[in-house]
């Protein structure tokens, strides 16, 4: 499937974002010290074309740091891509979970706090949040997770967890069931991939509360 590309050109001829990339490179082509960078949908390219251009192009020194795999079987993860993450205190406990741009570290969603919930199950509605997220973007994206369970939960359509329904997190299974619904309904082309956090560091969407 081919992806529509919308480009953030914040330094060139005419800085502002433009659909295509013929239309970027007429921008930035000879333009000395041009600042562009490509976006899967218009509303992500929005975001950044109103943000830090340092953020994107991979300067910002508090963003996140992709470290290079010298294992072939391993490799580097692709930049184009979402990650997802939960944030559990306590398992279970209060959750939250949510979905990061890979390259830049922007915040794409983020869902909670849940009352009751544990890692597991934040993860697999991170994965399926993303999946409908790139969806409705006609987009091809990866999604990364560090969650084996989670991307097996996703595959199988089911979820297996020994936490009950109850009044304090029946907000939460009722996501759950919009998920499992989706995904029964839905197909999508996008991959759903382990993030190697012993080769590449902490996944993007990292909560940073360890």
């Amino acid at each position: 499937m081919a992806k529509t590309k919308y480009f953030v050109v914040w330094q060139g001829k005419t800085p502002g974002i433009y659909e295509g990339w013929a239309q970027c490179k007429k921008e930035v082509e000879g333009f000395t010290g041009a600042k562009y960078k490509g976006f899967p949908t218009l509303a992500l390219a929005k975001i950044a074309w109103a943000d830090d251009p340092g953020k994107y192009l991979g300067k910002e020194p508090n963003g996140p740091k992709l470290v290079v795999c010298a294992n072939p079987l391993i490799g580097v993860p692709t930049t184009d891509s979402i990650c997802v993450d939960a944030a559990c205190a306590g398992n279970p406990g209060v959750l939250e979970y949510r979905g990061v741009d890979t390259a830049s570290g922007a915040e794409l969603f983020r869902m909670g706090p849940f009352p009751e919930g544990t890692v597991n199950l934040g993860e697999f509605l991170g994965v399926v949040h993303a999946l409908a997220y790139l969806k409705k973007r006609d987009s091809d994206w990866p999604v990364y997770s560090d969650s084996r369970t989670a991307i097996a939960w996703v595959r199988k359509k089911a979820v297996n967890t020994n936490l009950l329904v109850s009044p304090k997190n029946k907000t939460l299974f009722d996501l759950i069931e919009r998920a499992l619904k989706w995904l029964q309904e839905n197909e999508w082309p996008n991959k759903v991939l382990k993030w190697e956090t012993a080769y590449w560091g902490e996944i993007p969407a990292d909560f940073g509360r360890k």
